[in-house]
This record gives C-alpha cells, structure tokens and sequence, in this order.
C-alpha cells in the first residue's frame, strides 16, 4: 500500500470508521473482481465518473450489478447528456488512475469539484459494503453508513437513489 491509502486509513480511524483491507491482484472491471465474492463479504460497488455536457461531475456508487440508465440518472438530477469522464480529468478531479475509481477518492481536496455524489439505493439493504481503497490492487469492507459518513465528512451530501 502507498501513502494516499495510509492516509485514507488514518482519515478512517480518525472519523471511528472501522475497516478491513485484502490485498489481491489489480482488478479493471467488475467482471474480474467478481472472482474475489466468497472470500470477501458485503456488497460489491462499482462506480462511475460522470461529466454532462454542461462539464459537472458526478460519481456514481452502485452495487456492482446495477445497470445504472445514465439518461435517466442525467434527467433526474436535472443535469445534461451524461458521459464518462477522461483519464486526465479523473486524476485531476479524484487523483486516481483508471480501474481504481472508488468513494474513497474524495478523500482528496479536488474532489470538491464534484457536483453530485449518488448512491445507489440498493447499497443500503447491506450492513457492509466494499470499493478500492485508492487502488485496485485491495479491497477495503466498511459499514454501510460508515461510508455515507465518510461521504459528508468529506464535504458531499450523498444523493441516494434507485439505480437499477
């Protein structure tokens, strides 16, 4: 693990957010992360960064099967024609690569540029959930309303609704 996942850590610890780490192989996509279920319990997340063609951001945190419908998100939001932000914006914005994309990332300052941050409803209906630890090389378990927590302690009021 690098620096920004030992300061994660200690954001954690320092907000009484209990988590568990597991060490695994660079996972890309949901599909190769799903050979980890077994041994890793709680929900799954994947997430999304956005941009409408007005050039607001948003993250998606959704349970790893949620077919998220980015028109309909796009409309209920009021926002503009959805698509997936850029490499570089994604570093600039949430300081993480590709494949690593994950609630955790608004640890960083930049974040604050987000303009939603939405949280599938069917998150909820688990007491723990699971997303990179700013990397894609781990997987870090947190409650459930730890990681809204963590969401507000952050600066961002979780939009909660139904993805799928």
């Amino acid at each position: 693990m690098d620096s920004k996942c030992a300061t994660l850590f200690a954001r954690l610890e320092e907000l009484g957010i209990a988590s568990t780490t597991m060490e695994h192989a660079p996972m890309f996509t949901v599909e190769q992360s799903q050979s980890l279920r077994g041994t890793i319990p709680g929900a799954h997340t994947k997430n999304l960064f956005l941009k409408d063609k007005d050039g607001r951001l948003v993250l998606v945190v959704a349970k790893e099967d949620t077919k998220v419908d980015l028109k309909g998100l796009a409309k209920r939001l009021g926002f503009g024609r959805f698509s997936f932000g850029k490499a570089e914006l994604l570093m600039d914005v949430l300081g993480i690569e590709p494949g690593s994309v994950t609630a955790f990332a608004l640890i960083n300052e930049s974040a604050r540029a987000l303009a939603a941050v939405v949280v599938d409803e069917a998150l909820l209906e688990f007491s723990e959930v699971n997303a990179h630890p700013l990397t894609n090389s781990a997987t870090t378990r947190v409650a459930t309303d730890d990681l809204l927590k963590f969401i507000e302690a952050c600066g961002h009021v979780p939009v909660i609704l139904p993805l799928g």
